[in-house]
């Protein structure tokens, strides 16, 4: 039976993508030698090893990462991600992540992605995938332009929570039957709210708190 009020969530990045979009969008841009390749590919492996210690700071990290937005236009920035959707990210959207969407969409599910990555990079691709909903990180625009700060709450760590809280208040729903579906410590908070929580691939600290409290664990590799 159909219940598209139950709540099906997804993390993005080496959960549903078998790679960091993020990461992989800093590769691309040194690769087209549009940034400092020393200097970024440094910060980038930086801020991704912080990411993994859990000890990212999530407004440094988005100055930096929003930077190269912030220089260009939007007509731009749009040929370039379809460039990096074609060449990076396709091959990162593995049968199995498909097939679990699917699996939610036929059961009636709502459909979401709740990411850190900021919209820029992700929304193509959550289309990309037929998701409808997304929450992620939203780089302030003024002006036309994206500019280095963030608009609102952060969509990381406990942020992932408060933004899903203010969207469920506002859609009139609630987290009854959810699912939520990550690789990662850092989306502990998140996993700690939901009915189903399910680690995909999950990196140590998660695998570890995983098998001690009896969550399912996945994997969506090829």
């Amino acid at each position: 039976m159909a219940n598209n009020t139950t709540l099906a969530l997804f993390d993005l990045d080496n959960t549903l993508l078998s790679g960091d979009s993020d990461y992989e969008w800093g590769n691309f841009l040194v690769r087209k030698k549009l940034v400092d390749e020393k200097e970024y590919e440094a910060a980038n492996i930086r801020f991704y090893e912080q990411y993994k210690r859990g000890q990212l700071d999530i407004h440094e990290y988005s100055a930096f990462s929003f930077k190269p937005l912030s220089v260009r236009n939007m007509a731009e920035l749009h040929a370039l991600h379809q460039e990096f959707m074609q060449e990076v990210i396709s091959p990162l959207m593995g049968e199995k992540a498909k097939d679990l969407i699917d699996d939610h969409r036929k059961k009636g599910h709502t459909l979401m992605v709740v990411t850190a990555t900021n919209s820029f990079i992700t929304r193509p691709i959550v289309n990309a995938f037929g998701i409808e909903h997304l929450l992620a990180t939203e780089p302030k625009i003024e002006n036309g332009r994206y500019t280095t700060k963030v608009d609102g709450i952060p969509c990381f760590h406990q942020g992932k929570v408060a933004r899903l809280e203010a969207w469920l208040e506002k859609n009139k729903m609630t987290l009854a039957g959810s699912y939520f579906y990550s690789d990662s410590h850092n989306d502990l908070p998140l996993l700690e709210k939901v009915t189903f929580p399910v680690a995909i691939d999950p990196d140590e600290k998660l695998a570890k708190i995983a098998q001690q409290r009896g969550w399912k664990v996945s994997s969506l590799r090829v």
